[in-house]
């Protein structure tokens, strides 16, 4: 976990250390002590906040992506703009959450992502969608059109996007389907091949474009 505010970060780790999920192996308050002390092994996922002192979260991403590819990079940040959503993405995020976020979903989000999903705050999810609709009426998207793969899809992951175009969390699908949070991600990862994107936020423009042509 890579955050300055020394309470917050307290916080979770103390909720962490009750959660047979994750462990919080290394707590750094900068960027730079983070870069460095990351330059060997890394964990698997790495919780960064945007706002740090000197280097920032965004800029961290990026070197530290440069450094070791296959990290997993989630902000957990108070910042909603739209602009810093996208250069974190753009930087190697793989999901943004907000730091109102419970802890127990933090814990969910990085259980997501480390099966493969892109976990985002509900309000993040709807900043990204909200582009994408932008520039589809636009006509300017670089995505294929919104129905384009739609068709290939199982009625199963039709109901498993369909959840998560609501901002349902991937257990909480598998509570609404009676099915596992593995399996979840399997159907997750399907949707996104299928698809041909790459985030949730893709997958659920594409989703919502479809209804919306509907």
């Amino acid at each position: 976990m890579i955050e300055d505010d020394a309470s917050f970060a307290a916080a979770l780790q103390r909720y962490f250390a009750l959660s047979k999920e994750v462990e919080c192996l290394q707590h750094h308050r900068t960027a730079e002590a983070a870069l460095e002390a990351l330059r060997g092994k890394v964990p698997h996922v790495l919780l960064v906040d945007i706002n740090l002192p000197g280097m920032s979260g965004i800029e961290f991403v990026g070197r530290i992506k440069d450094l070791h590819p296959q990290v997993l990079c989630l902000m957990l940040t108070m910042y909603e703009e739209s602009g810093l959503i996208f250069d974190a993405l753009k930087a190697g995020a793989s999901g943004y959450l907000l730091k109102r976020t419970p802890p127990k979903e933090v814990i969910a989000a990085i259980m997501e992502a480390h099966g493969g999903g892109s976990p985002m705050s509900p309000e993040i999810a709807r900043r990204v969608v909200s582009f994408f609709h932008q520039k589809h009426t636009s006509a300017t998207t670089d995505i294929p059109p919104a129905n384009a793969h739609i068709a290939t899809l199982a009625p199963r992951e039709v109901e498993v996007l369909d959840l998560l175009s609501k901002g349902y969390l991937y257990k909480e699908i598998g509570d609404q389907l009676g099915i596992s949070t593995h399996t979840v991600n399997t159907h997750i990862r399907r949707i996104y091949e299928k698809l041909h994107v790459q985030s949730r936020g893709q997958a659920v423009a594409k989703y919502r474009g479809l209804a919306e042509q509907g």
